[in-house]
This record gives structure tokens, C-alpha cells and sequence, in this order.
């Protein structure tokens, strides 16, 4: 079936070549770029000759294409006939897996290219063809230079220091192999996930993540099960952008994470499939797919995964004021379900321009079974009552986005015109039926609809040798509408009605427009970059079931500074200032309360305010020996500071005959912040077999702020540490193992214990390195717990909570065509090619 398929995108890509193909002609050469090896744009000249073609017939060339070295037959070669006279492609094809092509060619004369990924490539010129005809036996050598370009690429340091960002490969780490974007991204240095799967960066969970440099459909509504469904198998790298430029979206207090899916630059048809099954309840598959010939690119990354998860929270609260306890366990069970596919096309219209073209959509249903069990103690711990109530909720989401990028590259190498748009589709719809004492007494339905629409265009001109300018324009448009509904069960009619106090439609607009401007230049080992950037936000909040209705329009100025110097081609220091924002999210700002649980409840708070803060960052680089040292110090100080509080309402529940008071948490804007730190990392490869890394991150923060008359002045001190080692036993056996700490940190009303977890694996190439198969352990000491105290002046409560129940196992196995990992060879190996190249906001 895939052949019919691979010879279907074959014809349908060679068509287009024939009648798209665009070279240029300068002092008499013509310029013809065949996209081969690392997958980077080389030209290389073909001699013009002046002759006439007259065309008959089709006849049928065939031959056979071998490695020089082994003599084993190249699956997927590239073939091509290039017709000079017409400057184009005319047609080709590529090779079975006996290396063997037959080719349908008009009568004519051509130039015969062939090609295959990280050989040398063989070229026929003035070939006459006029019959059909066997025209021999190709044997391709390997092309070092283009192998030791790939085995920099797969064996580099995990950890490159640019301007304003910092570069983590992530493709070999074991640990997550068969997990999920959410399982990469906690194992990224200065990177947290917590138990919700909500994301931070330094300790600060307002971190800005965009796929490929721009929003993603892959994300959608709820990011946080977006992440833990994206394969972790699809990402090529992760960037950490802690001093963002003036050419990336201010949001973010944090700073930036920007995830760079993989995307083979390869000449021919080339992919990998990967399947994986796991404990508790869990498999999954994922494949991505290119072929490229000529000037087209097809691609398509696609993934369907099944996941169970357990958990278990129990809290404890004491209230002050009348002296009684209350213990409340919850215990859940999460299934997800879901595909997610990106399929694109790139058309490099000619030398200088490009189009791409995509489409993602993501399909996935969610069910939790939850179980509330309230038990009621008097002042003396004297047992009082008891109460049950269960959850069960189920969901779905659907998110399509259609996204098209157009590049103009100019004659000077840099200078560049590129457009992009983008719209988003995106629902959500959650119901739940709460049942309270075996009896169904609630119905609740959440269904949240959104749009997005993003324009942006980019103009880059170099000035000299060693400046650059540039401006762009960003737009993005977004509409959330979200239908919240609880209907209670009437006692009298046994049927269930709308409470219009509880429910609620809440119409949410953000409208954002923003310039940017910034001047690059390299002086000797100085570098530098200036940017402004100015946005203006417009908010519109619309709640026809309550008639409240709010409406802001902000404009602010954000200016960023990079420096670097170059003490050495390996040493060097980075100083970066960054003004950024935090944006109140929708879900922040709507004040109806969630339904979960009767005594503890989530609100928004539709009077909260953007937070403004100003981030310095001052870095260091030094590779040495077998070593490779990135340090850095940052101090962020942010004004309008967002915090979580949680308080009585005022308002109690009855459960058993007893009175309960409810407690709210709610964000709201608390005076300042600073946060100070010192960030680590150190990578050791002693050698090929052994390679070792270590991350240290410590932080103060400090808050000071007063709200409703209560003072919410904090002083706390952090730290995280993470070990990562990874090392080769006999029968070339990878093992590795991760060692993660998060110390205790408090603010004005919590405190939170340390968190210990080790990740383990194991990983072993098959089939001459084609396929490999790997096994790992997460939480192995089932250590991952989330525990911490909350003390206010009208109560004080404990809580312990474990999201995925503890130990989860997982075997994966990876299989790859045309892709295959590096060999140790004596004059080389090769090495699955990739493209290092900076994806830019």
C-alpha cells in the first residue's frame, strides 16, 4: 500500500517540477539547487551548451544504484533528468530496494543527476537519450564532510549559548522515549512541570511556549493536555529564551520556551515510526514522514496515543474559628485519548522563494472518574460524619489550524521578506454528573470555543558585513466564548433545572497589534542587539447572563538589550534586559466558580491586571577539555505582581447537619516581586561511551504587596538540581539515568515541600541501527509527591497529592527508513541528517 502511495506523491511532486522549476542564469552558468546531504541549499554549476532537442517519444532508462564501499543496493536513491535547454528538471525517480529505477524520459538530451542522503553525488552530463536503455551500475561514496556535519549535529554538547536564548538537543534523551512533550520538557534544564502539568521556567510558571517560533493548534485550548498528548518523539529541540529579542511577543514574565518539532531537510523519501505500550494502561504510535525532491517538500508528522493515569489527593483543614476538622480525600482516574497530525508542504518556487503551506488537527477525548470523600471532626477529633461524591467527567476537544509562510530571500545572503498567516479552531466540551450520596444531584457542562487568527511579517536586511536591521508586524485576534451551565436536581419534581446563580456565559476578546524594530552588529568579539517593541492590547470581557461588561485598551513599550563578547572561539559572556508582560488569561478572569468540590473551589477574577516586569540576565560559556560550563545570574523585578490566595467566603455548605465554611482561591494583583538567581550547568563527556550532566538552579523571591486589609509579604528561598548521566554498557546497551530535586519554597500562606524523583532507561539499537527499542522507568522510588501546608487567619490545612500513581513503565520501539543513526566506521558513518537551523518568532 505504501508504494502505491510513494509513487503517487512521486508523480504528483515531479509534475509540479516540471512545470514550476525556476533557475537563474548568471555569467553564462546556470544556477541548479538540488536539496541533498544535510538538507541545506547548495548551488552547484552546470556548464551551458548550445543545442537543440528535438522530442520524439517516452523510452524507459533504467540502472542500479550501490554503496561503493559495501556493495548493498541504496533503497530510495534520487534519479533526476535535468533538461538544460527548458532549465528544469524534466522528470526522475527514486530506487527499490535492490537499488534498481526504470524511469519513463522524453527523448532529448540531459544532464543525469544521482543522489542520496550523505553520499557524493554522481552526475551524467550531455547524455543522450533516444531508447530505452540500461544505462549501468552507480556506486556512491560517502561524503565525510557531509557526515562530520551530521555527527556534530547528533554527538554536539547539549547546550548552545546564543544571544538571547539558550538550545537544548533533547533527540537522545531515553527517559522520555515514548512519552510525551510535557516528560521532555521537566527533563530540560531550568524547566519544571508540576502535578497539573502546568509548566515554569526558573520557578516562575509564566512562561510563554510556542511551536516552530509562533502559537500552535498543537497546543490548543488547554495546553497542559496538549503537551501530555504531543509524542516527545517529535521534537528535534527545545529553545530556552530567558532574554527574549524585541522579535518575539512580549507575554511572558518568565521568558520564552520554544519547541522545534522535526522536520528532515533530506533529499528523497525518508521517516520513522514509532509504537509503545505502557503501566498503567498506556500505547501509543507516532510517525513522521518527508520526501523531498527537487523544489517540493512533503511532510507529515501524525501520533495516536492512549493514556491512564491515577491519582490521589488528601487535605486537611482545621477551622479556627469553630474548631472543627475536616479530612477530604479525592482519588481519580484519567484516560485520554487522542490523534494529532501536521502535514505540510514546502514549494521552493524558485532560487530565492519559498511557500509553505500546513495543516494541523488534533482530535481528543478525556474521561475522570473522581471520587470526594468528606469525613467531619468536631474541636476534640471526635468523629461527626461522612460524606461521599462522585465525579465522573467526560470531554472532547478539536482544534484545526490552517498556517501559510512565504519567504523571499534577496541576493544578499540574510536579506529576507517573509508573511505569515494563520487561523485557529478550536473546542472544547467537558459534562459532568455529580453524583452526591448515590443520588445525581448536579449536571455541569463546560463548552468553551475559541478562534485565533495570527498575521505576521518579518523584513531582515543585513548592512555590511557584520550588521543587520530588521521590522516586522504582528497581529493576533482572539475570541473565547465559554457556555458554563449547572443544572441542580429539584427534590419536589425529581428533575433537573438551570440555576441562572451559578450559570454563566462569558465572551472573552483579546486583540493584540504590535511593531518591532532592532539593529544587530558584530565588532571584532563585541556583539550587540537593540530592539523596541510596542503593543497595543485590547480586552473586552461580555457576560450577557450577569450584564457585566468590561472593555480595556493598553499600549506599552518593550525594550530589550543583548550583548555579547567572545573571549575565545569557546569562551564567551552574554548580558541581556528584557521588559516583558503577563496577560490575565480568560480562565483567570471568569468569576463563576468551579464545581469540583463543594468545600474548596477555583474563581476568576475579572479585575485583574496585566503584570509588568523587567528581567536582566547575565551568562557565561566556556567549553574546555572534555567539559562544557554555561552559568548565568538573572534578577527580574515585576510590578503588578499575579498570586494565587485562597480565603473564607463567608458562605458555608451543609453536609450531615453541619455547617462548612467554603474556600476560595482566586489570583490577584499583589504590589511587587523580585526574584533573584543563580543558574549552573555543566556537561561532561569523558567519553564517546560516557556523557554526564548536571543543572543547578537556586532563586530568592520576594513579594511584598497588601490585599482586602491582609498582608501578603513573602521571603522565600529555592533551589532545583537535576543529574543526568548516560552511559554505554557492553553490547552497546545505552543506559541512563536522571536524578531530580526541587526544593521547599513558601510565599504569605503556603509552604511546599521538596519533591526527590529518578528516572531510569534503557535503549539498544536493532537491525544494523534501522530500529531501536527502549525500556524506562519513571518516579522509580515512587518519590513524586506533592506535599505542603496552607495557613490563613481563619483556617490551616495540609495537603499531599500524587498525579500518575507512582512508578510508570514503558517500552518503545522506533523504526526508521532512510534515516538511519551514525556508524562507527573507519573513514565514517552515517548519520541521519538534520537540519541545524534557528526557528525564529
Amino acid at each position: 500500500m505504501y508504494k502505491i502511495l510513494l509513487t503517487t506523491i512521486i508523480t504528483l511532486s515531479f509534475s509540479t517540477l516540471v512545470n514550476s522549476q525556476s533557475l537563474s542564469e548568471k555569467s553564462g552558468n546556470l544556477k541548479y539547487s538540488p536539496l541533498i546531504n544535510t538538507g541545506l541549499s547548495q548551488q552547484n554549476d552546470i556548464k551551458s551548451t548550445n543545442y537543440t532537442t528535438t522530442i520524439l517519444s517516452d523510452v524507459t532508462i533504467t540502472g542500479t544504484v550501490f554503496d561503493s564501499e559495501t556493495n548493498d543496493p541504496l533503497e530510495y536513491a534520487t534519479v533526476s533528468f535535468f533538461n538544460k535547454k527548458e532549465n528544469k528538471i524534466e522528470t526522475g525517480g527514486i530506487t527499490d530496494s535492490k537499488g534498481h529505477f526504470s524511469i519513463p524520459v522524453k527523448v532529448g538530451v540531459y544532464d543525469i543527476l544521482i543522489e542520496y542522503i550523505s553520499y557524493k553525488k554522481q552526475t551524467i552530463q550531455n547524455r543522450v537519450i533516444n531508447k530505452d536503455e540500461n544505462i549501468g551500475n552507480f556506486y556512491l561514496e560517502i561524503n565525510l564532510e557531509a557526515l562530520q556535519a551530521v555527527e556534530v549535529i547528533a554527538e554536539r554538547t547539549t547546550v548552545e549559548l546564543k544571544l538571547d536564548k539558550k538550545i537544548y538537543n533533547v533527540g537522545k534523551d531515553l527517559t522520555v522515549r515514548g512519552g510525551t512533550v510535557s516528560d521532555v520538557l521537566d527533563n530540560i534544564p531550568s524547566v519544571s512541570v508540576d502535578v497539573e502539568g502546568n509548566v515554569a521556567l526558573r520557578g516562575n510558571d509564566n512562561v510563554r511556549i510556542l511551536i516552530n517560533g509562533k502559537p500552535s493548534g498543537l497546543v490548543g485550548l488547554n495546553s497542559t493536555d496538549a503537551l501530555r498528548q504531543l509524542p516527545a518523539e517529535s521534537i528535534e529541540r527545545v529553545e530556552v529564551i530567558t532574554s527574549p529579542s524585541a522579535r518575539y511577543e512580549s507575554e511572558g514574565t518568565a521568558g520564552i520556551l520554544n519547541i522545534i518539532l522535526r522536520r528532515s531537510k533530506l533529499q528523497g523519501f525518508n521517516g520513522a515510526i514509532t509504537a509503545n505500550v505502557g503501566h498503567p494502561n498506556s500505547a501509543g504510535i507516532s510517525g513522521n514522514v518527508n520526501y523531498r525532491t527537487g523544489n517540493v517538500n512533503f511532510f507529515n508528522t501524525s501520533s495516536y496515543n492512549y493514556r491512564e493515569s491515577i491519582g490521589h489527593s488528601y487535605t486537611n483543614t482545621q477551622y479556627k474559628n469553630i474548631g472543627n476538622y475536616v479530612d477530604e480525600k479525592r482519588d481519580w482516574n484519567n484516560a485520554r485519548k487522542g490523534i494529532t497530525t501536521n502535514t505540510g508542504l514546502e514549494w521552493y518556487i524558485n532560487d530565492s522563494a519559498s511557500l509553505t503551506t500546513s495543516l494541523v488537527y488534533r482530535d481528543s477525548d478525556n474521561s475522570q472518574d473522581s471520587k470526594n470523600k468528606i469525613l467531619q471532626f468536631d474541636e476534640n477529633l471526635n468523629f461527626t460524619g461522612e460524606s461521599n461524591r462522585l465525579d465522573p467527567e467526560n470531554g472532547s476537544s478539536k482544534t484545526i489550524q490552517y498556517s501559510t509562510n512565504f519567504t523571499k530571500n534577496f541576493k544578499t545572503s540574510g536579506h529576507k521578506l517573509t508573511f505569515d498567516f494563520q487561523y485557529e479552531d478550536s473546542n472544547e466540551d467537558k459534562q459532568s454528573l455529580i453524583i452526591s450520596e448515590n443520588i445525581e444531584s448536579e449536571n455541569v457542562k463546560t463548552l468553551d470555543d475559541q478562534q485565533d487568527i495570527l498575521l505576521q511579517s518579518d523584513y531582515v536586511l543585513p548592512i555590511g558585513e557584520n550588521s543587520q536591521f530588521e521590522i516586522g508586524y504582528r497581529g493576533n485576534f482572539n475570541t473565547k466564548t465559554t457556555d458554563y451551565t449547572v443544572e441542580l436536581l429539584n427534590t419536589n419534581t425529581n428533575a433537573f433545572e438551570i440555576d441562572t446563580n451559578l450559570s454563566n456565559i462569558f465572551n472573552f476578546k483579546v486583540y493584540i497589534n504590535a511593531l518591532y524594530t532592532q539593529f544587530g552588529s558584530k565588532i571584532n568579539k563585541f556583539s550587540y542587539l537593540l530592539g523596541l517593541r510596542m503593543e497595543n492590547t485590547q480586552t473586552t470581557i461580555d457576560q450577557p447572563t450577569s450584564g457585566d461588561f468590561k472593555k480595556k485598551n493598553i499600549t506599552g513599550l518593550f525594550p530589550t538589550i543583548n550583548f555579547s563578547y567572545e573571549l575565545s572561539e569557546k569562551e564567551s559572556f552574554t548580558l541581556g534586559y528584557s521588559r516583558r508582560l503577563q496577560r490575565p488569561r480568560g480562565h483567570h478572569l471568569n468569576p463563576f466558580p468551579s464545581r469540583t468540590s463543594l468545600t474548596n473551589i477555583f474563581q476568576g477574577n475579572p479585575d485583574l491586571d496585566p503584570s509588568y516586569s523587567g528581567l536582566f540576565d547575565l551568562g557565561y560559556l566556556n567549553q574546555f577539555n572534555k567539559f562544557t560550563l554555561s552559568t548565568s545570574i538573572y534578577y527580574q523585578h515585576e510590578k503588578n505582581d499575579s498570586n494565587w490566595v485562597s480565603f473564607e467566603t463567608g458562605e458555608t455548605v451543609l453536609i450531615n447537619n453541619q455547617e462548612i465554611p467554603v474556600v476560595q482561591r482566586t489570583p490577584i494583583n499583589l504590589a511587587t516581586n523580585d526574584r533573584y538567581g543563580f543558574e549552573f550547568n555543566l556537561n561532561y563527556n569523558p567519553t564517546k561511551k560516557w556523557r554526564m550532566n548536571t543543572d543547578f538552579n537556586f532563586f530568592k523571591s520576594v513579594t511584598k504587596g497588601d490585599y482586602q486589609g491582609v498582608n501578603y509579604d513573602a521571603d522565600n528561598i529555592s533551589w532545583n538540581i537535576r543529574l543526568n548521566n548516560k552511559y554505554t554498557l557492553p553490547g552497546n546497551i545505552d543506559w541512563q539515568t536522571n536524578l531530580n530535586y526541587r526544593g521547599p519554597s513558601e510565599d504569605a500562606q503556603n509552604t511546599r515541600n521538596g519533591i526527590f524523583s529518578t528516572d531510569l532507561a534503557f535503549s539498544k539499537d536493532l537491525f544494523k541501527e534501522k530500529a531501536s527499542i527502549a525500556f524506562n522507568i519513571s518516579d522509580l522510588f515512587n518519590s513524586r509527591r506533592f506535599k505542603g501546608e496552607t495557613n490563613t487567619d481563619t483556617f490551616f490545612s495540609t495537603r499531599d497529592m500524587q498525579f500518575r500513581g507512582g512508578q510508570t513503565y514503558n517500552v518503545s520501539f522506533t523504526y526508521r527508513f532512510n534515516q538511519q543513526k551514525k556508524r562507527n566506521r573507519e573513514n565514517g558513518g552515517r548519520g541521519n541528517g538534520g537540519e541545524d537551523f534557528d526557528m525564529e518568532g
